[in-house]
């Protein structure tokens, strides 16, 4: 995630790479936009920078995702997660909300299959945000308290 990457509460990812700023481009090549909600926003308003917001000591993006994430887990003695398990948590939630596969499909970049995308050019602001809010929601419910079976509580 790039700073200039975000604009009116959007992250906005360039779909092409460029070298220039170290951005690697999206995994499948389409640009993509992401509605920040108001808890990310703040979080990302706490952090220092510019360029990345993610960055290791020298200004670059963070490497080895895996061991950045296998060192929070430590410091939180939790059990080992990884990145891929954040995103699919994310995408069960979507989808537990009631929201559907198309929209956690839409939501994470994921390109649709079919004849859908030719005849479908509707671009999904609004219900992205609704979407992406009311995942923030439920995150903030755990994190202020409510007891979830399936959730592992750490301190803050």
């Amino acid at each position: 995630m790039r700073r200039e990457h975000i604009v009116d509460g959007w992250w906005q990812m360039p779909g092409s790479p460029d070298p220039k700023l170290g951005w690697p481009g999206t995994k499948n090549g389409e640009g993509h936009r992401v509605w920040l909600p108001k808890p990310a926003l703040a979080l990302l308003d706490q952090l220092d920078g510019k360029g990345f917001v993610f960055a290791g000591s020298r200004g670059k993006p963070v490497g080895r995702l895996s061991d950045t994430m296998a060192d929070c887990c430590e410091k939180l003695k939790a059990e080992r997660a990884t990145a891929h398990d954040l995103r699919r948590t994310h995408g069960s939630t979507i989808t537990g909300l009631g929201f559907g596969r198309d929209a956690m499909n839409r939501i994470q970049n994921h390109r649709e299959g079919g004849i859908a995308g030719v005849y479908d050019r509707h671009g999904y602001a609004e219900e992205n945000k609704r979407i992406m809010e009311a995942v923030a929601a439920r995150i903030m419910t755990l994190v202020e308290g409510e007891p979830a079976s399936n959730v592992v509580t750490f301190g803050r």
